[in-house]
């Protein structure tokens, strides 16, 4: 009888799918490259183009925000009104003339001046003399400018999400479509290779008979060198592995909880530059960084009610921050809209990140004060991070390491500086480490 062998090539259908996929991705991506520019080239003329009648919105923002950002809002009402539409409401000689001197005008009897001073709790603006009126035109032009709308890889909420389209159709769907005609194919060839085998037995035509092998598990226990090699290896491993594991029992690094406010250190600390201390003021002082008021945000955000659409991120979007200093203003019964408390204030339950035993005692203020340690010495970059999480593993053996490495700041501390000679003597060195002071005694940790 004819021996006849069955070679189908599933490989060239996977390869065929596979080159599909990767033709349809790439043509996406380059979609995206050709349709970015555009946008982007939008935007900048849009931001060109408005206000130019007035000044230079670029000058003019950075007097806004030196100025006028601590009681005024382009868009919106803060301590002051929102400045967005002024030249329509009001002429140029009467806004140059109230940004000079604003409580002359209400002095004068002004009723426009009079009307906004009892408006706003009669808050007096302060005066700007120094501000000539190319410099006013400047910051007109800025809030002239008509209100940035969201990004919209951004608009999908919350994270942000986005998925490209391709004449209108999601890339999940093509994607989905896709892998269920690459499914189709796979049973398609199952089925003739089954069919095939039918046509051919009952043709009488003679299949390859596969040879009977000894099964490798029966080849392996047979070999007893490989038995007690492979044995020797899974002790060996199995230690090795358990005790890394209880090693790390009780070590967090990595530990990223989600806060009940989302707080960006990314923005604060990142992008405005606010000394971490500002916040966390007890860490000069004290044990215990602390946890800030509520009211030491709203130092801050009684006129910040909204970010500015490019602090949005592909993850998080604008209208995101929005609604997470709405939850501050909800905790704290801050009213935008009257600038004033409410009275009904809720706890915020924030979740605690680094934690040490309690048989250890840590003092920030030696640390941040007497030795002048950086916070991100064991925090971490935290000026870059969105959403904080545990950088150093806190471990006995971390700690020791840096009284091993740091070295101590003798100037300006009376107490070193008596027994500083005494100890580079003893060591024979310049300068100390903290473990040559003491620093890896175990009273000083533990007692």
């Amino acid at each position: 009888m004819k021996k006849v062998k069955f070679r189908y090539s599933t490989s060239r259908l996977l390869l065929l799918s596979l080159v599909l996929l990767l033709s349809f991705n790439t043509y996406s991506f380059a979609q995206e490259q050709q349709a970015a520019p555009a946008g982007d080239q939008v935007k900048e003329e849009a931001a060109t183009d408005s206000g130019s009648d007035l000044g230079d919105p670029a000058a003019g923002k950075s007097l806004f925000n030196t100025l006028c950002a601590a009681c005024h809002k382009p868009y919106s009402k803060a301590i002051g009104p929102a400045l967005n539409g002024v030249t329509d409401r009001q002429s140029r000689e009467w806004i140059e003339t109230w940004v000079h001197n604003s409580s002359a005008m209400i002095a004068s009897g002004d009723a426009d001046a009079v009307a906004i001073y009892e408006e706003y709790n009669k808050t007096n603006m302060p005066a700007f003399p120094q501000l000539s009126s190319e410099d006013i035109g400047n910051i007109l032009a800025y809030v002239e400018q008509p209100k940035p709308e969201a990004p919209a890889a951004a608009a999908g909420g919350a994270q942000g999400e986005q998925s490209t389209n391709v004449g209108g159709v999601s890339n999940n769907i093509i994607l989905a479509v896709l892998a269920f005609v690459l499914l189709m194919l796979l049973v398609i060839l199952f089925l003739v290779n089954k069919t095939l085998r039918k046509f051919a037995e009952a043709s009488g035509v003679e299949l390859p008979v596969t040879e009977k092998r000894t099964p490798i598990w029966k080849a392996f226990a047979q070999n007893q060198f490989l038995v007690l090699v492979s044995a020797i290896i899974v002790l060996l491993a199995s230690g090795y592995f358990i005790y890394g594991f209880l090693m790390q029992v009780g070590v967090d690094q990595g530990y990223q909880p989600i806060q009940p406010i989302h707080y960006s250190h990314r923005i604060h600390a990142g992008d405005n530059q606010i000394d971490c201390k500002y916040c966390h003021s007890s860490a000069r002082t004290s044990k215990h960084s602390g946890i800030p008021s509520l009211n030491v945000c709203m130092n801050c955000h009684k006129s910040i009610s909204e970010v500015a659409p490019e602090t949005a991120t592909e993850d998080y979007s604008k209208d995101y921050y929005d609604k997470e200093i709405a939850k501050l203003y909800d905790a704290v019964g801050w009213d935008p809209a009257t600038q004033s408390y409410t009275g009904e204030t809720k706890p915020v339950k924030w979740v605690r990140i680094h934690n040490l035993p309690d048989f250890v005692y840590f003092n920030h203020s030696q640390h941040v004060t007497v030795a002048g340690v950086q916070c991100q010495k064991c925090h971490g970059p935290i000026q870059e991070m969105e959403v904080v999480s545990q950088f150093a593993p806190l471990t006995m053996g971390w700690c020791i390491n840096c009284h091993r490495e740091t070295k101590v700041k003798m100037e300006g501390n009376e107490y070193y500086e008596k027994i500083h000679e005494a100890l580079s003597k003893k060591y024979g060195v310049d300068e100390l480490t903290e473990a040559q002071m003491g620093g890896l005694e175990c009273g000083r940790c533990h007692y």
